[in-house]
């Protein structure tokens, strides 16, 4: 899979935003909205959060996903089965895992300065 700002194949880069739209995914992978709603019911590793009135909203790597999927599709000239095949393969699976573990791991343990430091903003804002 492509690096997130690189354009893949003459595609726009994606813009730093946690969540997108189906419009903006669709401009984004060179896909129309209805072909995303059915990619949705075809592959289930695109699962876009829904919100009120069951409104899409993608995260950054689900647009990387689809990308993925549009170039199985379109690109490499898979069909949906063998796309899903490809996808399902255990080299696939650690490259969509990869893509959806958080990118900022949290921190194990908190210098002790920084404690200090904190604790005495903290005693600051509460006078």
């Amino acid at each position: 899979m492509a690096a997130q700002n690189l354009p893949e194949d003459g595609l726009p880069p994606i813009p730093s935003k946690r969540y997108f739209t189906i419009g903006e995914v669709g401009e984004l992978c060179a896909v129309k909205p209805h072909v995303l709603r059915y990619w949705e019911q075809e592959f289930s590793q695109l699962k876009p959060v829904k919100r009120r009135g069951n409104r899409r909203y993608y995260q950054p790597h689900e647009v990387m996903l689809i990308r993925h999927i549009r170039s199985l599709l379109y690109d490499r000239g898979f069909t949906i089965n063998g796309a899903r095949h490809v996808l399902s393969s255990p080299e696939e699976k650690a490259a969509i895992r990869q893509l959806t573990e958080p990118t900022i791991k949290p921190v194990q343990k908190i210098p002790e300065s920084f404690k200090k430091e904190l604790q005495s903003i903290i005693a600051l804002l509460s006078n």
